[in-house]
């Protein structure tokens, strides 16, 4: 599943990021890992940004970035 699929509220793990190296180097570098746990806060509207919170800080990620972030859920 990917992270522009998931509802506000709910918490996930990323599981891997389906882009280029520039894009995986630049997740990383905002503190994104496979692995960690996220939860969506926010879907701005009219194709705004997500914000997400993971390991206790707020990031804000485009929704292409967030179409390229898999992620599972734990249902």
């Amino acid at each position: 599943m990917r992270l522009i699929e998931i509802q506000p509220g709910k918490w996930v793990r990323i599981g891997y990021f389906d882009g280029g190296r520039k894009m995986e180097n630049r997740l990383l570098q905002h503190g994104l890992y496979p692995g960690d746990q996220i939860r969506v806060l926010r879907v701005a509207p009219l194709h705004g940004p997500l914000l997400i919170e993971v390991n206790g800080r707020e990031v804000a990620i485009g929704r292409g970035v967030a179409e390229k972030i898999i992620v599972e859920t734990e249902e």
